[in-house]
């Protein structure tokens, strides 16, 4: 069973990087379990004549990092997302390492809320960034 969670335990800054490599059967699986079966995703011919000259992973599966290391790592197990904004910056491919970087920003001891700021980034470029607020259950 994991820990429970407690807000006393965060600190301003304290923060975590998780990596991911992108496949091309995660691009494929990201469309078939969310239906978004756009092209620039999955057609290399079509893709090429785009502005990315090849097939880009999904956007919202490179947020989705940002929700598993919230929910596995900082905060963890047990905290509740309540908001997320997003900001994406520039496409991922196929092949790319994706870091995960997620950063206390600020500690609601009261509310039991933490704001996160949330970033990944490829070849030290940020990719998607934005902020979410989770929510430490009692």
């Amino acid at each position: 069973m994991p820990t429970k969670l407690d807000i006393n335990t965060f600190s301003i800054e304290q923060a975590i990087e998780v990596n991911n490599t992108v496949s091309k059967e995660d691009v494929h699986l990201f469309a078939q379990v969310t239906g978004d079966t756009n092209p620039v995703h999955l057609d290399d011919d079509y893709a090429a004549t785009t502005s990315f000259g090849k097939t880009i992973a999904h956007g919202m599966l490179t947020a989705g990092f940002i929700s598993a290391a919230i929910g596995t790592k900082l905060p963890g197990p047990g905290c509740i997302y309540l908001e997320q904004s997003l900001k994406f910056r520039a496409p991922v491919f196929i092949g790319d390492s994706v870091t995960t970087r997620i950063t206390v920003s600020d500690i609601n001891t009261r509310r039991k809320r933490l704001t996160l700021k949330t970033e990944c980034i490829v070849n030290d470029k940020v990719v998607v960034n934005g902020e979410a607020v989770i929510m430490i259950p009692s």
